[in-house]
């Protein structure tokens, strides 16, 4: 079972890579809806688990290719965001 502040830390991180990955999507997926369902942090918070939701079925293969090859990018954008609450930025895995 998850502590508060795991908890506090996955909200956090889920609202602001929904916004990241909007963003993300008017820039290179124009026709594609990318939806962050769910993210799991693990204790140390070195690390995230990130469940994606893609849209339309057909090309979900490629977008999810295109986000694991902008993984640093996506990162990077993440550490701007939360940069004043949290010290470690975790390293991102993407899951459908």
């Amino acid at each position: 079972m998850s502590s508060a502040r795991i908890q506090k830390i996955e909200r956090l991180l889920l609202k602001e890579l929904a916004a990241i990955m909007h963003k993300f999507q008017i820039d290179y997926q124009p026709n594609s809806i990318i939806t962050v369902t769910i993210v799991r942090i693990s204790p140390d918070l070195s690390f995230a688990k990130v469940y994606l939701s893609l849209f339309p079925p057909d090309k979900v293969q490629n977008v999810y290719k295109l986000v694991n090859d902008n993984k640093k990018l996506i990162r990077f954008q993440l550490g701007q965001a939360i940069g004043k609450q949290m010290r470690i930025v975790p390293e991102l895995a993407f899951y459908i």
